[in-house]
């Protein structure tokens, strides 16, 4: 009996989300962490260890689709357990503690861990080219979603 492969539809895509995204806040749980506060731990890694307020607000609202309160909260659930804070140099900018730092990179040392198994044996190929579609679907979603 031969199996086709599914063609790539949003099913398909939230499967492998929500999946990857269950590996991913068990890793997090482990640690005391939740999802939010590992997207917004990133952004602030990713600007640089040091980002302003309304910048981090932004990116972690536009990285997930939810209300900038929402994402307000996380900031300040993140610095209340001292994970961020304000940048001394600049109090309009977050950047991460020694302990912020440190959780950031226990848990994608570990899911790197994971995410290596889970892409072990599939070609480069088929990840560019999966790679290319979801970024195009994303793209095409954001500007549904700007329209709205």
């Amino acid at each position: 009996m031969t199996t086709t492969a599914p063609t790539v539809n949003g099913r398909v895509i939230a499967l492998a989300h929500y999946a990857g995204r269950a590996l991913l806040e068990g890793v997090l749980a482990r640690h005391g962490a939740t999802f939010h506060q590992s997207v917004t731990l990133r952004a602030v890694v990713v600007a640089g260890e040091s980002i302003g307020w309304d910048e981090l607000v932004g990116d972690v609202t536009g990285s997930l689709k939810t209300d900038e309160s929402v994402v307000r909260g996380v900031v300040e659930e993140l610095t209340a357990t001292k994970l961020l804070e304000e940048d001394p140099v600049d109090a309009s900018r977050m950047r991460l503690t020694d302990a912020g730092r440190e959780l950031h990179e226990s848990t994608t040392a570990e899911t790197a861990e994971i995410s290596a198994r889970l892409y072990a044996g599939i070609p480069a190929e088929d990840l560019a080219i999966a790679g290319r579609v979801l970024a195009l679907i994303t793209k095409r979603a954001n500007a549904e979603l700007a329209g709205a």
